[in-house]
């Protein structure tokens, strides 16, 4: 399944390249709700919050509520989900499911304590763990931090915590240069949760790769650019 994606910052939807570069810059967010209105799924990701460095939650608040209600579409939310009583704000939104990424390590390492506290707040089924990878290590904090972990790695103690999760090629992300599907094979091997696979794709080829594997693909430059062929 292709999931096109709505990245926020400073109140327009863009488009980076490596999570750095702003190549598109969308004044109308909710333009794109028309043009994504044939999928059943879209990501919302709020970047400023991701990054710290501010918030768009009127914004995504009101994406959400449209994308439901006017093309029923659910919708994923991610960016700065760092507390349980922000996960808890933010699933009251609507959105389907919340994805929690820089949240789920503390020190350099895994922070079960607080995905239990989650799971019992927050209903399992609606919580996605970003897995995103700069050069074979996970990033976060807006992909600003790296760890010395490697999703691969981990995967196996994070399924009780979650209903799947979204892996980003932070190195390909906003290229085109493809979709590096040897990486995302890799992970397909490491567990059995649903997984969502981002960074690079450019091709309906590397889509159905990908759904071979069992993966759907989360898209936003090659959508932005009308590229996807």
């Amino acid at each position: 399944m292709l999931i096109p994606c709505i990245d926020l910052q400073g109140g327009q939807a863009v488009q980076l390249v490596r999570g750095k570069k702003r190549e598109i810059a969308v004044a109308n967010a909710f333009g794109l709700l028309q043009k994504f209105e044939s999928y059943s799924w879209l990501h919302v990701i709020d970047l400023d919050a991701a990054m710290g460095t501010g918030a768009n939650d009127d914004l995504v608040r009101k994406l959400c509520a449209s994308a439901g209600k006017d093309f029923r579409m659910k919708v994923r939310i991610g960016g700065g989900i760092r507390t349980i009583s922000r996960a808890q704000e933010v699933a009251a939104w609507g959105a389907s499911q919340i994805i929690i990424g820089s949240a789920a390590f503390r020190d350099g390492k895994l922070n079960l304590r607080f995905l239990r506290q989650l799971t019992e707040r927050v209903s399992l089924k609606q919580i996605i763990i970003a897995l995103d990878t700069a050069r074979e290590k996970i990033t976060i904090h807006g992909w600003r931090k790296r760890l010395a972990l490697q999703a691969e790695d981990v995967m196996s103690q994070l399924e009780p915590f979650c209903a799947g999760f979204l892996c980003t090629d932070v190195d390909r992300e906003g290229t085109m240069t493809g979709a590096n599907l040897a990486w995302f094979r890799k992970l397909r091997g490491s567990t059995s949760h649903p997984i969502i696979a981002a960074g690079g794709i450019k091709t309906r080829r590397e889509i159905a790769a990908l759904d071979e594997i069992g993966m759907d693909a989360a898209v936003g430059m090659a959508m932005y650019r009308n590229r996807l062929r």
